[in-house]
């Protein structure tokens, strides 16, 4: 029997995390293993929990979700976080990636789309609700980019650099298998070899450095 990925949800509104808890109670591979109202409970509890996603909201009394997710991605680096916010600011979303966030979803998403980001989330894929895609690269064209540690691409191998050029378009890793016939667990590793390479901590980090680098499918042909 698979187990069942455990999800920490942190938001100060408990009427809507009432509802979040109910949707994924009806999931039978999802459990909610705890709640928590403001981000320094939060951060508590995941040390305590080590959920495998916590699910935070931005804008929180005391610690808000800007700092907690700085906190959690030091602290507990296997644990993935989701921004889930009613905020679509594009500073929002570049800073809360920067700081180590698996992904960014607003709260008026689609609850198929909701369960199924989690479970992408857990497997390893980016998740940014399809609003804020294009405030993701408007961001990063006027400049408001995330600061990536200065790393000379040719530390990565051609097939590292031709996955990261597919991360920049937001491919899964089942996508990147299929792409480039290669096992999933081949990808994954190769995945962490680029994350590790670069120091970023998630996938979207790394396709946000492949935007601001100029690393795409059709550079890679033409270099």
């Amino acid at each position: 029997m698979t187990d069942k990925l455990r999800v920490l949800l942190v938001d100060d509104h408990q009427l809507f995390r009432s509802g979040v808890r109910g949707l994924l109670a009806r999931q039978t591979d999802i459990e909610v293993v705890g709640e928590a109202a403001d981000g320094l409970d939060g951060v508590q509890q995941a040390r305590q929990l080590r959920p495998d996603i916590v699910l935070l909201d931005l804008h929180m009394p005391g610690v808000s979700g800007r700092e907690a997710v700085r906190t959690l991605s030091e602290d507990l680096p296997a644990t993935k976080v989701l921004m889930l916010t009613v905020s679509e600011d594009a500073e929002d979303l570049l800073d809360t990636l920067h700081a180590g966030a698996a992904g960014y979803l607003l709260k008026n998403i689609d609850a198929e789309y909701f369960v199924d980001a989690i479970r992408r989330a857990a497997a390893g894929d980016s998740v940014v609700s399809p609003e804020m895609t294009g405030k993701l690269v408007a961001g990063l064209k006027r400049g408001g980019a995330m600061a990536s540690t200065v790393v000379e691409k040719d530390a990565l191998s051609p097939r590292e650099r031709e996955i990261l050029a597919a991360l920049a378009s937001g491919a899964s890793n089942k996508e990147l298998a299929r792409e480039f016939d290669l096992a999933e667990s081949t990808v994954k590793i190769h995945v962490q070899n680029i994350l590790r390479k670069l120091k970023l901590n998630s996938r979207v980090q790394a396709a946000v450095y492949a935007v601001e680098h100029g690393i795409s499918k059709n550079n890679n042909k033409n270099n």
